[in-house]
């Protein structure tokens, strides 16, 4: 039942018939659970007419301390905003796809000499983009493969504006130097046509353009020429017949999901004109055990939400919601999207194969997942912890000789690590090399953060450090009144070898014994590999960054506004240093002389 604070029989007389969404909250005013319904008042109704049929829930009822209802003018709005809220807030009790990160596209830019490259992030840069790819490693053998096709230019624009004479990829073959006028632009774009056709899957079309080409070039007695379309032609073909499934028409995603044990994996294929790009496998977190069909409609709901989605979704399973899905799709894209499980041919084969691959996944999953929880089972044993630890964090600390010093943060739940909730602070404000007073900023401004949005917080912390950083961490923890996050210190042992590591607890002389045997050793390990790792990473980013702008700040006539002017032209430093003296001094305000300061600063010449 319900807490006492909770009217509910008052809160469904009011309640609208119409559709909309619906949050429960607990008595802390965290977020439960968010649903959608068509009539508001009989859905959340049904959660409180009978006993509810398991024990997650008659949990989820339990904790009910009130509920907040957003009315939409039809059942496709409420979708949307439902899984709109589910992906900002993640509830306890929602089916959640963990997906944080954007996916990867070739880009072909609208440059007048347009290159192909690597994209991540929002498209507005015009130009086209072709994808998505499943992972960046699909994106870079695509363009790996692309030059040795098709040799246009994967250059910088900065790059490529300061060239004097072809760089290397010419030499090789894989470029045809338009920098420096070894092709004009007519030829150069028809190249630019045929990766884009490549790209879009129209194998067809490109081949004849390419027999086309070499037969006028045949006719007009340029031999040299036909032969090289010629060559071009069969490279095409032997990749086409490497890569591609003959008869696939148009793009599709391919989704298929196989749920056990309270575990689900959603295993996607990518197939874009006929070619697979690849494939990816997503767990999403689940409350309780759930159907694949229900599954799949919550992940295509949060996952097409931001991502534009293909003409057809072949599904393993089909959801009951399908043709409210197919809807709220066709709103977002502008354009029929169909949601079907009914196919034959080579769309079977890909839907089983798609199957084959998620119910592999899931029982790799399942295994992986059975060792994490033991590792927690075995370090709730090892540091006497009153209940089993549901997330933990570990914090390391890296600078050169005090300098900047960068902390990092990592997070792990019992699925393994969480990458979306990684954090790196740069430290300042602090005497260089000050360790101790590095770890007490971080657990503050970390833990502030955390009080401050009423986040879930960790039920341990692991500290890279001895008896002076928990001491630090325990400050900061007392500071902010914080109780029940234990504090775990992890020294090197006297071999400094892994196996040999001491822990310290707050307040206690000795170090705590965790016997090689024990299982959760491999965890905390782990965890304190991966936050120094992180903290490396992030440290030597800093530095490097600090190192550039430092070159910069001390060139006489380089004022803040020049130097701003052009790291926005060349797109940074690394553009800059790679850019020569006569394309430095073509930026308006540059001239000569202070072009040739800025470039012997930059590679460390000595100007005199």
């Amino acid at each position: 039942m319900p807490e006492a604070t909770f009217d509910v029989k008052t809160f469904l007389k009011s309640l609208s018939a119409q559709p909309g969404v619906y949050r429960m909250l607990d008595a802390k005013g965290q977020i439960l659970y968010i649903g959608k319904a068509k009539q508001l008042n009989k859905r959340v109704a049904s959660y409180f007419r009978a006993t509810p049929a398991t024990p997650k829930l008659r949990a989820l009822v339990a904790k009910i301390a009130a509920i907040e209802v957003t009315v939409t003018r039809t059942e496709g709005e409420a979708l949307l905003l439902e899984s709109q809220w589910v992906k900002r807030y993640m509830p306890r009790y929602n089916i959640c796809l963990r997906d944080d990160k954007s996916y990867p596209y070739v880009w072909v830019t609208d440059h007048a000499f347009p290159r192909v490259t690597f994209h991540r992030g929002a498209k507005t840069g015009g130009g086209q983009y072709f994808g998505p790819f499943p992972s960046a490693g699909a994106v870079r053998e695509t363009l790996k493969l692309l030059p040795k096709l098709f040799p246009v230019r994967q250059c910088e624009d900065s790059y490529f504006a300061s060239r004097s004479r072809p760089c290397l990829q010419h030499q090789i073959g894989r470029c045809s130097a338009p920098c420096v006028g070894l092709i004009d632009a007519q030829r150069y774009h028809q190249d630019v046509e045929a990766t884009r056709l490549f790209l879009q899957g129209k194998n067809d079309t490109l081949i004849d353009s390419l027999v086309t080409s070499m037969e006028h070039a045949s006719v007009a007695l340029n031999f040299e020429q036909a032969a090289l379309y010629r060559d071009r032609i069969q490279q095409l073909r032997v990749v086409l017949e490497k890569q591609f499934q003959q008869g696939s028409q148009g793009d599709c995603d391919v989704l298929a999901c196989a749920s056990r044990a309270g575990v689900a994996c959603v295993q996607v294929f990518f197939i874009r004109g006929g070619r697979n790009l690849g494939n990816k496998s997503y767990f999403p977190r689940l409350s309780d055990s759930a159907e694949p069909a229900t599954v799949l409609s919550a992940f295509i709901a949060q996952y097409y939400l931001e991502r534009p989605t293909p003409e057809v979704l072949v599904l393993s399973h089909l959801p009951d919601e399908a043709e409210l899905l197919a809807e709220v799709l066709h709103d977002k894209n502008g354009r029929a999207i169909q949601l079907t499980c009914q196919v034959r041919g080579e769309r079977q084969q890909w839907r089983q194969m798609a199957m084959t691959n998620a119910e592999h996944a899931l029982t790799l999953q399942l295994a992986s997942r059975q060792d994490n929880q033991q590792r927690f089972i075995s370090l709730q044993q090892a540091l006497k912890l009153p209940v089993l630890p549901e997330r933990i964090e570990c914090y390391d600390i890296s600078h050169t000789q005090g300098q900047q010093t960068v902390a990092s943060c990592v997070v792990f739940d019992q699925h393994g690590p969480v990458k979306s909730a990684y954090r790196r602070f740069n430290i300042d404000g602090i005497t260089p090399g000050d360790d101790y007073a590095a770890m007490q900023q971080v657990i503050e401004r970390r833990f502030k953060r955390l009080q401050k949005h009423a986040a879930a917080m960790p039920e341990v912390i692991f500290i890279d450090g001895g008896k002076g950083q928990v001491a630090a961490a325990q400050q900061a923890m007392t500071a902010l009144a914080i109780n029940g996050v234990m504090i775990v210190g992890v020294a090197k042992g006297p071999a400094r070898k892994s196996g040999t590591e001491q822990f310290f607890l707050p307040g206690q002389a000795r170090p705590v014994f965790i016997p090689p045997t024990q299982s959760c050793l491999l965890l905390i390990q782990h965890i304190r590999d991966e936050a120094h790792r992180f903290a490396v990473k992030s440290h030597r980013q800093r530095r490097a960054k600090a190192g550039m702008e430092s070159r910069l700040a001390n060139i006489p006539g380089l004022g803040p506004k020049r130097k701003r002017t052009l790291l926005q032209q060349f797109g940074g430093v690394p553009g800059l240093e790679r850019a020569s003296i006569e394309a430095i001094a073509s930026i308006q305000g540059i001239g000569i002389s202070l072009a040739q300061r800025i470039y012997h600063a930059l590679h460390e010449i000595d100007g005199h």
